[in-house]
This record gives C-alpha cells, sequence and structure tokens, in this order.
C-alpha cells in the first residue's frame, strides 16, 4: 500500500510546522470528543493555514485566525440546520450511505474537517474514521474508505474526489497559498516541487 501522507508532502514540499502544538490537539479533542486522525493532524500542523491548487482550504486549531475549532463548530452548526426530510434518494446521504442517523458535530455523527471555494465540505465520519464524505455544493454526495491523506492524495493528482466530473487538477507544482494571520498581512503563495505532471 502507498505511503499516502509522504507522496502528499512530498507534492507539497518540505513541512513548515509554524503553528504544531500538541496541546491545541489535545485541547480540539477534549472539546469536540473525537479524535482526528493523525494523518490528517500532521498534513495541518505541517501547512496550515494554507489554500492549495486555489481551491481547498485546511485550518489550524493553534491559529486565532483561520481557526480549525471555529470552523469546525460553525460549519457542524450550519450542517445541522439543513432540513433532511424530503430529499431525493440520490441526494440523501442517509439512504446513500446507509447512516442509521445523520448528525454534524456529534459522537457518531460527521465532522467538517476540509472545504473548497467550490462549495464542497468533507467530513470525517466519527463512527468509522477510516472513511470520509464529500458534500459536492450542490446536494450530491460521494463515499471514499481511504485516510484523509490518500484523499487529498488522489485530490491533487486530478481524480473526481468531491462526486462525478469534480476533479481540479492542476499541472505543474501545487499552488500552496498561505493565509495571513493579521489583517497587515498579505496571503503568501508558494509552490511545491516539481510533480513531473
Amino acid at each position: 500500500m502507498p505511503d499516502y501522507l509522504n507522496a502528499v508532502m512530498a507534492m507539497l514540499g518540505e513541512a513548515q510546522n509554524r503553528y504544531a502544538d500538541p496541546s491545541a490537539w489535545d485541547r480540539l479533542h477534549a472539546e469536540l470528543g473525537v479524535q482526528l486522525p493523525s494523518d490528517y493532524r500532521v498534513l495541518v500542523d505541517a501547512y496550515a493555514p494554507i489554500e492549495l491548487n486555489g481551491h481547498l482550504s485546511l485550518s489550524h486549531p493553534a491559529t486565532e485566525r483561520w481557526n480549525l475549532g471555529q470552523w469546525i463548530r460553525d460549519t457542524a452548526r450550519a450542517w445541522s440546520e439543513v432540513p433532511w426530510d424530503g430529499l431525493d434518494a440520490d441526494e440523501d446521504p442517509r439512504l446513500l450511505f446507509e447512516l442509521k442517523e445523520l448528525s454534524f458535530g456529534t459522537r457518531e455523527g460527521l465532522w467538517p474537517i476540509a472545504s473548497t471555494d467550490r462549495g464542497e465540505t468533507i467530513f470525517l465520519s466519527a463512527a468509522d474514521t477510516s472513511w470520509l464524505l464529500v458534500e459536492d455544493g450542490e446536494g450530491g454526495w460521494s463515499q471514499h474508505r481511504m485516510s484523509f491523506a490518500e484523499w487529498l492524495y488522489r485530490y491533487l493528482v486530478g481524480e473526481n474526489m468531491a462526486g462525478p466530473h469534480s476533479s481540479a487538477f492542476y499541472p505543474g507544482p501545487v499552488q500552496l497559498l498561505r493565509l495571513p494571520m493579521t489583517a497587515a498581512e498579505r496571503p503568501e503563495p508558494c509552490r511545491g516541487p516539481d510533480r513531473g505532471m
């Protein structure tokens, strides 16, 4: 099995670890009541807060601005307010993925862990952290039985990771945009190493 964590890090370049703080993760896990996967934590610590290839955003639990915990709480709250009754069978994640219940931000529910500016939201299943659900921003859902690192690798190489026709492939090095931490700062663009693509 490929080492997707190292493969993603090879595409993104040297880890910055600007805000790596184990106590921030401990506080977040205690607050959420759920443990986020280690590969996700490694990638967030290494690069976040960041935007990848102009679309996918990752926040960090140790920063005030672009704070992961706040984003998760706000996003879970917003998804909890969605009316789920009366949806077509192809738009209802309960029917699509045989979920006993649909909840967000609960011990057995879905936890938002990343999003794109195209409206896609990536969710981790607290009940089974070996799979992710992705909502495409238009009511379509896809399920991925894989780690976050594998999902991100496949996303960056141009696979349809948010449903049919969702590829966001850009040839060449991955474009990284370090997000500003104060109102006076500007986003800091950089590139990963050459990928031969």
